[in-house]
């Protein structure tokens, strides 16, 4: 794996380190059920896009991508459950984090043929 700087696998880094303080917060509230979803789906975005730099074609690339792809809807899903949801913590940078994940793995997706 290559040293220089890769916009999508930082982001995706950060982002389950948010993810695991986040669900950290909600177990020490006793929000098991979403804690353990979100962490899930929240960490295997990362999983996926690093998974996806060793691709062994273009198509392969793609579908880890698209993989990817879905974990983040999934978790903008459960992170809007908390944002609704009475007696949840809410944290407004995860979701906007998770929206520029969305945004760029689409664009990566696109651009991928």
């Amino acid at each position: 794996m290559s040293n220089k700087p890769n916009l999508i696998v930082d982001l995706t880094f950060e982002f389950s380190l948010k993810v695991i303080r986040f669900t950290e917060e909600l177990e020490s509230k006793r929000k098991f059920n979403i804690a353990n979803q979100l962490f899930r789906s929240g960490t295997s975005i990362g999983a996926n896009v690093r998974e996806a730099q060793g691709a062994e074609s273009k198509v392969d690339f793609r579908h880890k991508c698209k993989i990817a792809y879905k974990e983040a809807e999934e978790t903008e899903y459960w992170l809007s459950l908390c944002k609704h949801a009475e007696n949840y913590p809410y944290e407004e940078e995860m979701y906007n984090d998770i929206q520029s994940i969305i945004k760029v793995l689409g664009k990566i997706i696109s651009s991928t043929h």
